[in-house]
């Protein structure tokens, strides 16, 4: 069955989950802001901050909006390709998203959502 069925359909893909994708990427370019100490740019739809506190995100780097917040690691097309999905689901879920990212696990290779952005993608294989 599929999860998202459980949803009203109001709130995915929606203006709705859009300003919701939209107040996380302004929360992650404050974030962003206040602790990146390296290059800021844009590629693509995704803002990365760079110099990034080990502290201040998860794993190799966190996605927040349309924010990549990561630490000094060079970050490779495959990890932006990865990170690009996690975009396209902030817009389809808004804030949903980080609360049903959490349900869904910690394990990797287990959650929807790192499966889907790809698993070798995102360094999890």
């Amino acid at each position: 069955m599929n999860p998202d069925r459980l949803i009203p359909g109001i709130l995915l893909d929606s203006a709705i989950s859009r300003a919701g994708m939209h107040f996380a990427t302004l929360v992650g370019m404050l974030w962003g802001g206040v602790w990146s100490t390296g290059r800021v740019e844009r590629r693509g739809e995704l803002w990365v901050f760079r110099g990034m506190p080990r502290r201040t995100f998860r794993r190799g780097g966190q996605c927040v909006g349309r924010c990549y917040l990561t630490g000094d690691e060079p970050v490779s097309a495959a990890v932006l390709r990865h990170e690009s999905v996690h975009v396209a689901q902030w817009r389809r879920y808004g804030m949903l998203f980080p609360v049903l990212n959490g349900l869904a696990g910690r394990d990797a290779l287990r959650n929807r959502f790192e499966i889907e952005a790809g698993l070798r993608d995102g360094n999890y294989l």
